[in-house]
């Protein structure tokens, strides 16, 4: 049976946060009324993220694991599980689960109403972080957002909060044509979206900040160089935005 909803979660050494992460998600999807699958994609760990998923796939009936032999980044792994996700509706959140699987209950609304995707935002009014990030994380997210409308991404609060939902429509389209493997891959899916005409709206979460945070300070900088090259693929024609006619 195709389900409702399809939760990916990409992970790279997430062996200490999965095991809750998938318990708190299996309680919240055991509890709804609608079907659903959970995509754990391994980035290529090198500790036991790989056979913990595989544990878990024996107890929980609806999880699949993905396994990749090598890293090559969480846009990556988005892509690879949100394509080969069966859902009418796709969500992808992070292994620490530091915004929980429930939020897809205070998106589904708009997407419902005719929203095509539907982003967290940890800036909006009404969302909580507990505890904020470091004085210096909020500094160079502030600076990075600026920098993403700067460079023609205009309109969002929060390009990299991680949860994102999407129709099934909408992620066909987006991933199709995404490229970019590392943490600019967040930017990316909203240049395409908003490329190919798709209504986006952005929501406040409730998140919880992981002090083992895996984005290093020169992460930060390869996504500002990961933007400027989606800006230019964007002006020089790279995207096959023609996918916009396509049926599914």
């Amino acid at each position: 049976m195709k389900p409702f909803l399809s939760v990916i979660i990409p992970t790279y050494n997430e062996a200490k946060s999965l095991p809750l992460t998938l318990i708190d998600v299996d309680r919240h999807l055991s509890q709804v009324e609608y079907s659903s699958e959970i995509i754990v994609v391994n980035d290529g760990s090198v500790d036991e993220t790989r056979e913990i998923a595989e544990r878990f796939s024996h107890l929980i009936k609806n999880l699949q694991l993905i396994d990749n032999n090598e890293n090559h980044g969480k846009g990556y792994v988005v892509r690879k599980g949100m394509l080969a996700a069966r859902g009418n509706f796709r969500i992808f959140m992070d292994a620490d689960n530091s915004t929980s699987v429930g939020h897809f209950d205070k998106a589904f609304p708009y997407l419902r109403e005719g929203y095509d995707v539907v982003i967290g935002s940890r800036a909006l009014k009404g969302s909580k972080l507990e505890p904020p990030q470091p004085l210096f994380k909020r500094l160079l997210g502030k600076m990075g957002n600026l920098y993403v409308r700067l460079i023609g991404l205009r309109g969002f609060h929060d390009t990299q909060c991680g949860f994102k939902c999407f129709s099934e429509e909408a992620a066909e389209k987006i991933f199709k044509l995404a490229q970019i493997d590392h943490w600019a891959f967040d930017v990316e899916i909203l240049f395409l979206a908003k490329s190919l005409g798709l209504k986006i709206k952005e929501i406040p979460v409730v998140w919880v900040n992981n002090i083992h945070s895996q984005v290093s300070f020169m992460g930060y900088f390869q996504t500002l160089i990961d933007v400027a090259k989606i800006k230019y693929r964007i002006s020089k024609g790279k995207y096959d935005l023609s996918i916009l006619n396509q049926k599914k």
